[in-house]
């Protein structure tokens, strides 16, 4: 029996799912940013904390393994979720932390900085960036 299915590079897969999480990414930034206007909080508060994720980098400065650790937990929906879930309990300054927070991992993912892998900062389950992303178009 033979394959039916039309020839594809071998990276398509990869890639499609790639745009996927690029557009969740998209999704999830716009929900953040609609929710945040929704529960009527301060701009300048969300402009301000809108980075604030990105100080679990910091980790690097311990090593690649405490780097990723840190990064990655600062940059999965499960934190955010948990805050909004105790934002129930304590009210909508935990909604809109959780608003920003959604934003954030969501413009990451929108331009492709996913999470990081053990195998360096540059190295992310959406590809490489940086260096990396320059090494790899180069040896192509």
């Amino acid at each position: 029996m033979t394959n039916l299915a039309p020839l594809q590079p071998a990276n398509a897969p990869d890639t499609n799912a790639r745009l996927l999480q690029r557009l969740e990414g998209g999704v999830m930034l716009a929900l953040g940013i609609i929710a945040y206007a929704w529960l009527g909080q301060s701009w300048l508060t969300f402009g301000i904390l809108l980075l604030a994720p990105d100080l679990a980098m910091l980790g690097y400065l311990r090593s690649t393994a405490v780097g990723t650790l840190t990064y990655n937990l600062a940059h999965t929906y499960v934190g955010p979720a948990l805050l909004a879930l105790l934002g129930l309990a304590t009210g909508p300054l935990a909604f809109g932390l959780a608003a920003i927070w959604t934003a954030h991992i969501g413009v990451d993912r929108l331009l492709g900085y996913g999470l990081k892998l053990d195998s360096g900062f540059e190295h992310t389950h959406l590809g490489p960036i940086g260096k990396a992303r320059r090494a790899e178009t180069a040896t192509r």
